[in-house]
């Protein structure tokens, strides 16, 4: 099959201009996919070819991130709540009335916040090592994120500036990958280019931060998972060193409608296994409400 052309466009939602990605039938059912840190839309590049075929597929980089604007702290409040009401803007914006929402990494309390203020629009979901329980924190930090949560002084903050090093962003990509080889380079580089713009460290910080008050959430977004128990497949890389399996099984505790699918990878699943997840996604539409 001819893949569908994607096409890159930017709009205004709440005062900030956000870039997006979009491809598939207009006319088609709609899926949202929500990048994690320290990413963009670019990380769905594999997928969106698989999916926009039956799908309409839209990804768009939150604030700060990939192509998107990136207000100033001063300007723009970076808190996941914050993202969550820009994001909100964006949906209607664009005029979304339903759509299944892919959630990862950082994604994932942005896009379960969406889900808690919209349940009406939620056709599925598919959390791709987007954690909502406490059980799948894993603490890659050896404490210093727990410390900063609980003590916000600048030692405790500094500690943390290595992670957002070209480094760090390694890590992330490669650790638990069950083939490093598969992993695009461009990808890391992209991700290091736009972290070195002047303040975004601190953005980082201030967001890592504020990661505490999606934790503080987990009781919300589990009321939720019983009470609408939507369609959920859970595609988990097993080897992500931030957020482990029990984090995805965690979702069948509440939602019976919870599909749990473990890949031998790591954080960034679709740079080594975008054709099984895809095709994974394909077979779970196809038993979403319309």
């Amino acid at each position: 099959m001819k893949n569908e052309p994607v096409h890159y466009a930017t709009i205004e939602a709440g005062g900030v201009k956000i870039f997006y990605r979009e491809a598939g039938p207009k006319d088609a059912p709609v899926i949202l996919l929500m990048h994690g840190y320290p990413t963009s839309s670019f990380m769905f590049r594999n997928l969106i070819p698989i999916l926009s075929q039956q799908y309409h597929v839209i990804a768009p980089d939150l604030p700060g991130f990939g192509f998107s604007e990136m207000p100033s702290r001063e300007e723009y409040h970076y808190t996941f709540e914050q993202l969550t009401k820009t994001m909100q803007d964006f949906i209607e914006t664009l005029g979304l009335k339903r759509f299944a929402i892919y959630i990862f990494d950082y994604g994932a309390p942005v896009g379960l916040r969406l889900a808690l203020a919209n349940p009406e629009k939620i056709t599925g979901i598919i959390s791709q090592n987007g954690n909502a329980y406490e059980q799948g924190l894993l603490d890659w930090s050896n404490g210093l994120v727990k410390a900063y949560w609980e003590h916000d002084t600048k030692p405790n903050r500094d500690a943390l500036r290595k992670y957002f090093t070209l480094d760090g962003i390694n890590f992330q990509y490669r650790q638990g990958a069950s083939d490093p080889t598969l992993i695009a380079p461009e990808a890391i580089e992209l991700d290091h280019h736009l972290m070195e713009r002047p303040g975004n460290v601190e953005i980082q910080l201030d967001l890592i931060l504020d990661y505490r008050t999606n934790v503080q959430l987990y009781p919300a977004f589990a009321a939720y998972f019983r009470q609408y128990q939507p369609k959920l497949l859970a595609v988990w890389g097993s080897k992500d060193p931030y957020f482990g399996p029990a984090g995805a099984e965690g979702f069948k505790k509440d939602d019976p409608n919870a599909i749990v699918k473990l890949y031998a990878t790591g954080h960034f699943a679709l740079e080594t296994h975008y054709e099984e997840i895809g095709g994974d996604i394909l077979a779970f539409m196809q038993g979403l409400p319309q």
